[in-house]
């Protein structure tokens, strides 16, 4: 595909052996696709984390992470899932309490953000990992700065480093939905959390008719 002959071209990052490694939070194999390979490609060795307590209901939840183990699989990245019962659907209720009507991009996000990047950063203090990221940044629908303060805040708890990483730019959606579109992935309408779901159906309710 034309997309990987254009990152070979890129200069590769000078890397120490022990910092290649990074833990890449990701909540589907969509958006991880151009990451994952971009990270490769610039000599880090990339191991995907999945935490996502957000995700409802819980058929869409095992859904997505099946077709990540999927392209992980094919693409022999390591994946770490995270089945620790007390960091479930509940932990993710309670971490947006009182912003349930908040609107997408909003201070809910913010603290889905948060729940989510710093249990990353301290998985990847617990492992060993010098580094995390997260494939938040390469969809257009979330607001990148936003994540990153709240990554940097995780970096900071935890002293692991944030690899800062705008996944979107360089048309990095597109060639994240080509890379889909190449492995046949399912490819979901809503960002994950019920209230995503509920915004999705407002949208498409407002949406005039052709």
């Amino acid at each position: 595909m034309e997309f990987f002959e254009k990152i070979k071209s890129l200069h590769k990052e000078e890397i120490k052996d022990e910092d290649k490694k990074i833990l890449i939070h990701c909540c589907c194999a969509v958006c991880f696709g151009y990451p994952s390979q971009l990270l490769r490609m610039l000599g880090y060795i990339p191991t995907a984390y999945f935490f996502n307590p957000n995700i409802h209901p819980e058929n869409e939840r095992e859904r997505r992470l099946e077709e990540l183990k999927n392209y992980c699989k094919k693409y022999d990245f390591d994946l770490i899932v995270e089945d620790d019962k007390n960091l479930g659907t509940e932990f993710f209720y309670e971490t947006v309490q009182g912003l349930e009507d908040e609107p997408e991009k909003g201070l809910r996000c913010n603290k889905c953000f948060e729940m989510r990047l710093l249990q990353t950063a301290k998985k990847a203090k617990e492992l060993g990992f010098k580094k995390f990221t997260t494939t938040l940044t390469v969809s257009p629908h979330k607001v990148s700065e936003n994540i990153f303060t709240e990554a940097f805040k995780a970096a900071k708890a935890t002293g692991v480093e944030f690899a800062r990483f705008d996944f979107k730019k360089n048309n990095g959606f597109n060639i994240t939905q080509k890379i889909a579109n190449f492995n046949n992935m399912y490819k979901q309408t809503y960002c994950g959390c019920e209230f995503s779901i509920r915004k999705s159906k407002e949208e498409i309710q407002q949406a005039p008719e052709t």
